[in-house]
């Protein structure tokens, strides 16, 4: 059976780990496409020999050359600069700006079919250029914000009580940035709402730590951001994408006039399936929660001004 193609621009930490989790679950054939020469086919040769005993069975490939990722079925981006201490996400919009508009035109002549996964920061604003650069409907342009920012209050809910990390679902919505929303009345514990679990002060503890995750990431890492966290998510993507599994996920998905808003992209929970953002959801939130989102995306709009 001839497996979907996977493209993967940017063959950084995190393309390499996206890919790693993707070749785990044997998503389809994977492509990592950079313009550094050799590093690609180094880091796709070095992952594909990792297949007889880690026990996967897909092909990976490495490129510099556009023509390779003709016909993917998928191109994750993530492609651009990664945060220093002391930078924010927005602090990269216009030294990143340019390369994903190369990229999704690149991805457009290549791959007109395909469904663009974006997250290169700062994701809300990346995606809406991506989305334009492109000229796909925006059903087919999505970036990967919520998964990430829901996986770690996840993480800390269940470090909080001292419970399986399977047990915690959670979400967050906004912009993927210090404004973002997590909504501790969506997240629970086994089925039992975490604030019946935890006190109220720790939740928003929590909650700004959620905030503040990746900064938290590149503090301590200095020379880098997140890697492995947000591959494992956009791998959760692709896989919701690939084998139609419709999927309620948290995503950066484009608003047409839900909560609200128009001609942004924003983390909000939709449908995943084979044609991208099949259903944005629309979910009932309190005047206050409402207000938080809308100063999140606020936020997106601004920064996406300062470069449109």
């Amino acid at each position: 059976m001839r497996r979907p193609k996977i493209t993967i621009v940017g063959s950084g930490n995190v393309g390499a780990t996206t890919a790693h989790w993707a070749a785990v679950k044997e998503l389809g054939e994977i492509l990592l496409v950079d313009v550094v020469e050799g590093m690609p086919q180094g880091k796709a040769l070095d992952l594909m020999e990792a297949a007889p005993v880690a026990g996967f069975d897909c092909r990976l490939k490495g490129s510099n050359a556009w023509e390779e990722t003709a016909g993917s079925a998928v191109v994750v981006i993530t492609a651009g600069k990664a945060r220093k201490p002391g930078m924010s996400r927005d602090d990269l919009a216009e030294i990143n700006a340019a390369i994903i508009r190369d990229v999704a035109q690149q991805v457009a002549r290549y791959s007109p079919e395909a469904i663009i996964i974006v997250v290169t920061n700062p994701l809300d604003v990346m995606t809406y250029l991506a989305y334009k650069a492109s000229g796909f409907p925006p059903q087919r342009v999505m970036g990967m914000s919520g998964i990430l920012d829901s996986t770690r209050l996840r993480t800390f809910i269940a470090l909080e009580l001292n419970i399986s990390f399977e047990d915690v679902t959670a979400l967050v919505l906004g912009g993927h940035g210090d404004e973002m929303l997590p909504l501790l009345r969506y997240t629970y514990a086994g089925g039992i709402p975490v604030t019946q679990l935890i006190p109220p002060e720790r939740l928003q503890e929590i909650a700004h730590r959620t905030r503040y995750g990746g900064s938290e990431i590149v503090a301590l890492l200095k020379t880098g951001s997140a890697y492995y966290a947000p591959g494992a998510a956009v791998a959760e993507m692709l896989e919701a994408v690939l084998r139609d599994k419709r999927r309620i996920l948290p995503v950066a998905a484009y608003l047409n006039g839900e909560y609200g808003e128009r001609d942004v992209y924003a983390g909000v929970p939709a449908i995943i399936g084979r044609n991208g953002v099949e259903e944005v959801l629309e979910i009932q939130l309190t005047d206050e929660e409402l207000a938080a989102l809308r100063s999140s995306i606020r936020s997106v709009r601004e920064a996406l001004a300062k470069i449109v």
